[in-house]
């Protein structure tokens, strides 16, 4: 959770408090001032998602990378391990044969 997820949560309970203290002395001005609270809040709240999931999102991206590197490197020295074997048994058929 990041900084405009909170400060958009607070934001959005401030506005309720105000909307319903405007609400409950017939102050529309307060009350319409709480419900524009609400909606800069849920704005905000909805930021801090969209932040929080490209962080997310660059992050897998990120770790996927070096998963398939890391098999990339896996497979080049098995194949590495099987061309010296390879060869290795040649070396050792030709030592035979000669």
């Amino acid at each position: 959770m990041n900084k405009d997820r909170v400060s958009g949560k607070i934001d959005q309970a401030k506005g309720k408090v105000k909307e319903k203290v405007g609400t409950a002395l017939n102050d529309e001005r307060m009350a319409n001032s709480g419900v524009a609270d609400q909606v800069k809040g849920a704005a905000k709240e909805v930021w801090g998602n969209v932040k929080d999931a490209a962080r997310d999102a660059a992050r897998d991206k990120e770790e996927k990378h070096h998963r398939e590197s890391a098999e990339t490197r896996q497979r080049i020295m098995d194949k590495t391990d099987e061309v010296k074997d390879q060869a290795n048994r040649k070396i050792d058929e030709f030592k035979k044969s000669a």
